[in-house]
Order: C-alpha cells, then sequence, then structure tokens
C-alpha cells in the first residue's frame, strides 16, 4: 500500500484569501482568474519547485464534471503525475472549483446588475 501525501495544511492557509477573492469577482472572468492564481499557488507550494507551474496549466470549466481542467503539459510529467496520483491535491482542487463554480453560476444568472456595477451608465 502507497502512502498518501496529504497537502490540507496548504488548503487552509490559501482558503481565507481564495474565498475572499472569489466572493468579490465581479465577473465569470474574474471568477475563472482567481481560481488560476490560486490553484497555481497550491500547486507550486506543493510541487517545491520541482515542476514549474504556468498560469495557463490550470482553469476554471464550470461545465465539464470535474470543474477544471490540467493542461496536459503538466499531466505529461512524470513529477506532477506522480505528487498528483499519490495525494489529496486532486480532491482539493475539486473543492476549489466547486467553490469557484457557485460564484460563476451566481454571477452568470445575474449578468445584467453585475455588467451595470463594472459599466454604469453616466447619468
Amino acid at each position: 500500500m502507497t502512502k498518501q501525501i496529504s497537502f490540507s495544511k496548504y488548503e487552509k492557509e490559501l482558503r481565507p484569501q481564495y474565498r475572499q477573492s472569489v466572493n468579490s469577482a465581479e465577473s465569470t472572468e474574474d471568477v475563472k482568474k482567481f481560481f488560476a492564481y490560486s490553484t497555481h499557488e497550491l500547486l507550486e507550494t506543493a510541487l517545491q519547485g520541482k515542476v514549474a507551474v504556468e498560469y495557463e496549466d490550470i482553469r476554471l470549466e464550470p461545465h465539464r464534471e470535474s470543474g477544471f481542467v490540467i493542461s496536459s503539459r503538466l499531466r505529461d510529467l512524470q513529477q506532477f503525475d506522480s505528487v498528483w496520483n499519490r495525494s489529496d491535491l486532486p480532491h482539493i482542487v475539486k473543492r476549489m472549483a466547486e467553490f469557484a463554480i457557485k460564484r460563476y453560476k451566481h454571477l452568470e444568472k445575474h449578468r445584467d446588475r453585475t455588467e451595470s456595477k463594472i459599466y454604469p451608465i453616466p447619468g
């Protein structure tokens, strides 16, 4: 039986700022951006610099079952794959995606109000 690595400590450190950022998002693109930045930070910490994680390597995909996509470039790296498959990272990223998707769907549902806040019509 292989030992599973836990990164929940990093998740707990990241969670308050992540939640604040996502909750303050004014557009669906902001939600995607905050998800990408936060998961990038999580992966950089978890992989301890052994793998260069780029901004484009992970993105929120609200209409996919998993809620996110990891680039094939990153998935093809043995160092990433071994950590990903032997840790709780998939579960942590899934929780982060679920939280972001709730905000994303709320903003998508209320697009008119959101856009009027971002682009007010001069009176």
